[in-house]
């Protein structure tokens, strides 16, 4: 039976029409189904092949899809970090003509899982402070925006791996709200409240399934996302008075900003009525500090930590062959000899198992703990050929499609063979042995 749907879409896709939508979710035949892991949720989910990518496929009511819809395209507007809004379709029938749910459709966020994954890998119990750290971290950039999520949750959170620690997306938006002109306090800490919360919550039952890793406690991991936040939101917005001679503190304030990843787009600078002394405060800060200069100068779009230990390793490149040269000059330079050979270096069959990035700054903290071990500096090549030999391959892949294997570049034609020191305690690589 032929259906007139109804469909709104961001971006044309004809191969959107070949999906059953005929049937429900859980009806769908394998050959149209992602087998990825996913969250918990109140609604149907699946995953499904789209062209070539992954979409992801959530049935609600007509008007909970068109309002989620437009409040992910205007988070993405904000500069948020949650799922790509990709589609709503309503106006489904099965083949006997009765009505079926409306669907939200969303990208998968490649390289992502839901929390529950992670710990069913058996990962440390570190792994709980990290990612409640990272939902802290997006919950504070939502709030700075004017969104009020209304169901934290690691559930409706996916989590990418960021340089050793996670970065954060919404996914579910249907109950959040926005607000022009900012949150109140109290929404704030209503926000909190359901966080710390529903994160015991979801712990607790981890450790009854017998899947949190040993030393995960459920009750101390949802009160750090209290501590975390309250740390987060007074170091971005907070008031800080000091005497007028003291003016290097502004300074030191927005280096400190810069270090948690934020840019300062307006600083509000006031002389006390006594004189003597100086009140500042960030009137908007905006996320994405390394970000957008890792952008601007290579070209690469990352996570925030990743950004951060790519320019230290650019930073330190750059210091060792020309302190005073062009910085754009001598990053694409870096990009061209250092970055790019370690990538093309990884077997096609393993490139699903991390993004770039964080390839690169895993083969950083491997060729460390080589050096370390064999008290010598590794050549990077040889860094790169011991972690996908004993690393890489042993991992399980994270992106929503495999590629297909195909013949590895070999690395002798694309790293320097030079050897570049690492120091014991300095993460980010010393060039000061010239490739």
């Amino acid at each position: 039976m032929s259906q007139a749907l109804d469909i709104t879409a961001a971006t044309v896709d004809s191969a959107l029409l070949d999906l059953p939508w005929q049937l429900p979710l859980e009806q769908w035949p394998e050959e149209n189904i992602a087998a990825l892991p996913k969250g918990l949720s109140r609604h149907t989910v699946r995953f499904a092949h789209l062209s070539n990518h992954v979409i992801a496929i959530k049935e609600t009511l007509p008007e909970l899809a068109k309002r989620e819809y437009e409040m992910l395209k205007s988070l993405q507007k904000l500069d948020v970090p949650c799922v790509e809004p990709f589609a709503i379709i309503k106006n489904r029938k099965d083949e006997q003509g009765n009505e079926l749910p409306a669907v939200l459709i969303t990208r998968h966020l490649k390289f992502s899982l839901p929390y529950r994954a992670m710990w069913s890998q058996g990962l440390r119990a570190d792994t709980a402070t990290r990612l409640v750290d990272a939902l802290a971290l997006l919950l504070v950039r939502l709030h700075i925006a004017g969104f009020f999520w209304g169901d934290v949750s690691l559930s409706n959170t996916l989590f990418r791996r960021d340089a050793g620690s996670f970065a954060a997306y919404l996914v579910d938006a249907e109950t959040g709200q926005l607000y022009s002109t900012g949150l109140s306090n109290g929404q704030r800490e209503n926000d909190l409240e359901i966080a710390r919360v529903n994160i015991a919550g979801e712990l607790m039952d981890l450790v009854a399934s017998g899947r949190a890793g040993p030393g995960v406690d459920p009750n101390a991991t949802s009160e750090r996302i209290v501590e975390k936040y309250r740390e987060l939101w007074k170091e971005l917005t907070a008031a800080e008075v000091f005497n007028k001679d003291e003016r290097w503190r502004i300074t030191q304030r927005v280096e400190r900003l810069n270090k948690l990843g934020f840019d300062i787009e307006e600083l509000m600078i006031k002389t006390e009525e006594n004189g003597r002394s100086v009140k500042i405060q960030p009137k908007v800060v905006d996320a994405g500090h390394h970000t957008r200069r890792l952008i601007r100068l290579t070209g690469l779009d990352v996570e925030e930590n990743q950004a951060r230990r790519l320019l230290n390793d650019l930073d330190a490149y750059r210091v060792s062959f020309d302190p005073e040269g062009d910085e754009e000059v001598l990053a694409h330079r870096w990009l061209s000899e250092v970055f790019e050979p370690v990538v093309k270096a990884i077997p096609r069959q393993y490139s699903g198992k991390l993004e770039p990035a964080e390839v690169f700054h895993q083969v950083l903290e491997h060729r460390g703990r080589l050096a370390e071990t064999q008290q010598k500096g590794i050549p990077l090549a040889e860094a790169v050929n011991s972690y996908v030999e004993n690393v890489l391959a042993h991992r399980r892949d994270e992106e929503a499609l495999i590629a297909t294997p195909t013949e590895a570049i070999t690395l002798a034609t694309a790293v320097p063979s030079g050897n570049i020191d690492v120091d014991e305690d300095d993460e980010d690589g010393d060039w000061r042995d010239k490739v």
